[in-house]
């Protein structure tokens, strides 16, 4: 397991220096030819910040660490997402709404977890026909954030065990709370239709 996160940490080193190298040739194309690529910037800063956030998940587990667990005000988070999110969601034509049903702070480590639901709203996006919800809610003193969508839902249940889809259920186990662990659950049955993506945390 080790030895996989090292080779990931490497490549996610790796993807980092091209995006620079990417926005470096952007500036230079901009102030050359008068252009504007504000979209294709956001787009490069919105992946570095992705990567930075995969190293930090990578530290975590490569090292055993404890998460970073901190009471976290769910509707900022959920905003936090909302931001980075929508704009490429609309590109596609795909709408992002936002149920945030917890008003008061939470304990949870705020970048794995951020870095969990912008990835499942972007998987979401990607099969989606018009719409991605993200919602928020809690039940016998748990935690649910979840992403659905209403594409045609995932092809085969379980779905295939990516390496993404590893890190981030590892993850979610790490979050414990007394004596209770976080897990993660992805099935056909969100309400729109589609697939749906289930954090729950103590």
């Amino acid at each position: 397991m080790n030895n996989l996160l090292d080779i990931l940490a490497s490549g996610v080193h790796d993807a980092k220096n091209q995006l620079f190298l990417a926005e470096s040739l952007i500036a230079a194309a901009e102030a050359q030819h008068g252009l504007s690529l504000a979209e294709a910037r956001y787009a490069i800063e919105a992946a570095s910040d992705r990567l930075t956030r995969t190293l930090a998940a990578y530290q975590v587990m490569r090292h055993s660490a404890t998460p970073a667990i901190t009471p976290v005000i769910l509707e900022d988070l959920c905003d936090e997402v909302m931001l980075a999110q929508k704009l490429h969601l609309a590109s596609r034509e795909i709408s992002l709404t936002v149920d945030c049903q917890v008003f008061d702070a939470w304990p949870l480590d705020r970048d794995l977890v951020t870095d969990m639901l912008n990835n499942a709203v972007q998987n979401a996006g990607r099969y989606a026909l018009s719409t991605v919800k993200l919602s928020v809610a809690t039940e016998d003193d748990w935690l649910y954030l979840v992403v659905e969508d209403d594409g045609p839902g995932f092809p085969s249940l379980p779905p295939e065990q990516g390496t993404g889809l590893m890190v981030a259920e590892r993850l979610a186990a790490l979050h414990v709370q007394h004596g209770r662990s976080g897990s993660l659950t992805l099935n056909n049955t969100s309400a729109l239709g589609g697939a749906r993506f289930e954090l729950k945390l103590p």
